[in-house]
């Protein structure tokens, strides 16, 4: 009885938590960090204060677990490529965090850190590790698996995880943060994935380490 107690009160807080961060990103997006109280939260999610105060104690802390949660991705949805064709699990991953990046809240939050950041010393001294979200870590793991398989030869995926999405970024996600009207095609984009993968390959593949 007691275990089915638990996995009950286990999914009923993680509903309240995806209901508490969906309309913190509703009302800091609406508007901004400063005019945006707990308590609003918690009558937008129709959730007792208390309920959030346990899991978001300080608006800081809700404000960046906010901002981390429009880039994470259920498991579900990251599966692990194939082994074998290194180039083509990096077209992989990198398409599925290019669709990451294209989500509609993305380029407003990050807005919004860029702007809220120096004005307030308690969101200065959060981290936002973005290393947690899903979309690196499956990158991560990919390398360290191509590599003890043969396929790939990456002495630091922690180094190289980044490099490889950040070569994604540039083009397919920064200027969008700077120049609201920039846009690019969908073969745009898969040029930019399919040349960060071949850079990739081309340094890191299996081919490249034995010449």
């Amino acid at each position: 009885m007691s275990r089915e107690i638990s996995a009950y009160h286990r999914q009923v807080a993680a509903a309240n938590r995806a209901a508490i961060l969906d309309a913190a990103a509703a009302l800091f997006l609406e508007s901004g960090y400063d005019r945006t109280s707990l308590a609003r939260v918690a009558a937008r999610a129709e959730v007792s204060k208390a309920t959030l105060f346990k899991q978001f104690p300080t608006k800081a802390v809700l404000f960046e677990a906010t901002v981390l949660a429009a880039g994470d991705s259920p498991e579900e949805e990251l599966v692990d490529p194939p082994p074998g064709d290194f180039h083509a699990g990096l077209v992989a991953l990198g398409t599925a965090y290019a669709e990451l990046l294209a989500r509609p809240r993305m380029v407003d939050l990050m807005r919004l850190v860029i702007a809220e950041s120096p004005r307030f010393p308690e969101l200065r001294e959060r981290t936002f590790d973005f290393g947690t979200l899903p979309v690196l870590t499956a990158l991560t793991r990919y390398f360290q698996s191509e590599t003890a398989a043969g396929n790939a030869a990456v002495d630091d995926p922690d180094v190289a995880a980044p490099q490889f999405l950040g070569m994604i970024a540039t083009v397919a996600f920064w200027p969008r943060l700077v120049h609201g009207n920039w846009s690019l095609s969908d073969d745009d984009v898969r040029k930019v994935i399919d040349e960060a993968s071949r850079t990739m390959t081309s340094r890191y593949g299996a081919s490249a380490t034995r010449s």
